[in-house]
């Protein structure tokens, strides 16, 4: 609940010093323009998150920042989405992967969640154990 007055609080506070910098026209200008690029991002997050699938299964990604980077592209386009100054400048710094593996950095400590680091490099041929199964189906031996 105080998150949530303080954030109130930050987001009138902002709001009402942009929207009389810029004047009612453009704050609602504003206000549809976000909502429509918060949007866009909605409906092309599944472009991000495959091609985030691919950087990990490649192991150029590591699974604490394929997770970090995907939630944080979520949350900042349903950020862009919500009216309101504070919370677009938000959002769009969500978008970037620094400012959203910063914050992730900053929950993670505050919340006291240990880094989990797992190996992603991909097996060698000969590497793994694999048995090798032929399956021959009869439609005869079922009757």
């Amino acid at each position: 609940m105080l998150y949530f007055l303080a954030y109130l609080f930050i987001e009138t506070l902002v709001s009402v010093e942009i929207a009389s910098a810029i004047g009612p026209f453009w704050t609602f200008v504003e206000i549809i323009v976000s909502a429509i690029v918060g949007l866009l991002l909605l409906t092309n997050f599944r472009y991000t998150f495959f091609e985030n699938m691919r950087a990990l299964s490649e192991g150029r990604l590591s699974p604490e920042s394929f997770q970090n980077q995907n939630i944080a592209a979520l949350i900042g386009a349903i950020l862009l989405i919500v009216p309101g100054f504070f919370t677009d400048i938000v959002g769009v710094l969500l978008q970037f992967g620094v400012f959203s593996s910063l914050l992730a950095r900053r929950f993670a400590q505050k919340s006291g969640i240990d880094d989990i680091h797992v190996d992603t490099r991909a097996f060698n041929q000969g590497d793994t154990d694999v048995i090798d199964v032929e399956i021959i189906d009869r439609l005869d031996d079922r009757k």
